[in-house]
């Protein structure tokens, strides 16, 4: 901040409207004659009021009124920051969450809010907590204001923007985001990432959507980095037009980075495509083990009471084993003429789906979101909340997209 000199005003910086700047100023005058004695007042106009001259606040240390309201100035200032509400389907500890939110606080240009499910939520697409209570528990992410929800994405933006949990009432804009795996074509049905940035448009928040495709076996970390930084130009852009109203109305953005985000090849406005992955569903002779250490873990508050309400758990879940195993596994369906019941085994199947990716078909339209991930694009999808796209939405996104490409390239 600018410091201001004994005759001048303090100085706000450029980004605070006019309008802002006149109220303050006028705050801080209604204090200087609040605290001026009375025998000091007069009736009579100053030379400079009578000349019709600016009057101006008298230097911070003249007056212990002003010496408070500079605090009130600061935090007027810090008000202006539009808000940003940041969820992600892979949970409070994944890392292009973090990421995200360590880039988005440290321009020091917004207000950061948190709002994610506490253990990952990546297919839970639009599901909801009906009946259930949902825990909401205070933490913080690279500096910003978070809570972990024991609930779902969907779950975590309605809650959040409920006014439940944070102090303001509505942000600027909702990121869905940084996850892995990427909501392409009919994936996005399924998709949490897709789901958390539809609810926000359903509140009539804009949102966007932001995936990134990640390759088994290949794909790192580093990439979600990577991601966060070519995405960052998107945001700000984003960001910057809702303010001036400018963001594309009735949709929000599925963007998708390429798995080499570092060597993508540029920007496409592109349609929403019928790819899907086959599901595969594999037969397994037993369950997978719930992972629960890294949820435990995460939660600093009532672990102890935690790890015995696990324990408590476990004793229950084995006596249930032993009580089963004594047992056999049948149903009575009905009772014969004879008077004996008839009955019929209970067959459990235990199965575990894994999703495929097909090869992609050759001489696919370049314009579809899958095809121009695949070849190294980063896919900028408008969506409305039935996840089709209208042609004006096209139009209008598409508009958007150029306006601001082109800003950079004369940048």
């Amino acid at each position: 901040m600018t410091m201001s000199s004994d005759s001048d005003p303090p100085k706000l910086p450029q980004f605070v409207p006019q309008s802002l700047v006149s109220d303050l100023q006028s705050a801080l005058l209604s204090r200087r004659a609040a605290s001026t004695p009375p025998e000091a007042t007069s009736d009579e106009p100053t030379s400079e009021e009578a000349k019709g001259g600016e009057v101006t606040a008298s230097p911070v240390e003249e007056s212990p009124g002003v010496e408070s309201s500079s605090a009130d100035v600061a935090q007027s200032v810090s008000e202006t920051k539009p808000i940003v509400l940041v969820t992600c389907a892979d949970g409070i500890n994944s890392a292009g969450l973090e990421f995200l939110v360590t880039a988005l606080v440290s321009t020091g240009q917004y207000d950061v809010s948190v709002c994610a499910p506490e253990s990952g939520k990546f297919a839970s697409g639009d599901s909801i907590t009906i009946g259930e209570t949902v825990v909401a528990t205070s933490t913080e992410v690279s500096g910003a204001k978070a809570f972990q929800v024991s609930g779902t994405p969907v779950d975590c933006v309605s809650l959040a923007l409920s006014a439940a949990l944070f102090s303001w009432s509505k942000p600027a804009l909702v990121i869905s985001g940084i996850n892995k795996g990427s909501s392409c074509g009919h994936e996005s049905f399924h998709s949490g990432a897709v789901a958390g940035a539809k609810e926000a448009l359903m509140c009539g928040i804009p949102a966007i959507a932001i995936s990134l495709k990640w390759k088994k076996n290949e794909s790192q970390d580093t990439d979600l980095k990577d991601a966060v930084n070519v995405s960052m130009p998107l945001i700000q852009a984003a960001i910057r037009d809702v303010e001036k109203g400018q963001f594309p109305k009735s949709c929000f953005l599925n963007i998708g980075i390429p798995a080499s985000p570092s060597i993508n090849k540029g920007v496409r406005i592109t349609k929403q495509s019928e790819w899907r992955p086959m599901l595969s569903w594999q037969a397994t002779s037993a369950n997978r083990p719930p992972s629960v250490a890294p949820q435990f873990l995460a939660m600093h508050q009532s672990l102890g009471l935690q790890l015995a309400q696990l324990g408590r758990d476990a004793s229950a879940a084995g006596a249930a084993r032993r009580a089963n195993a004594q047992r056999k596994n049948i149903e009575v369906e009905s009772v014969a003429s004879a008077g004996k019941p008839e009955t019929k085994e209970v067959v459990k199947k235990l199965f575990r789906l894994e999703l495929v990716e097909k090869q992609q078909d050759e001489g696919l339209d370049g314009g579809l979101d899958y095809v121009a991930l695949e070849n190294g694009f980063i896919s900028v999808t408008p969506l409305d909340v039935q996840l089709r796209m209208h042609p004006e939405i096209q139009v209008s996104a598409s508009d958007w997209l150029t306006s601001i490409l082109k800003g950079d390239e004369e940048d």
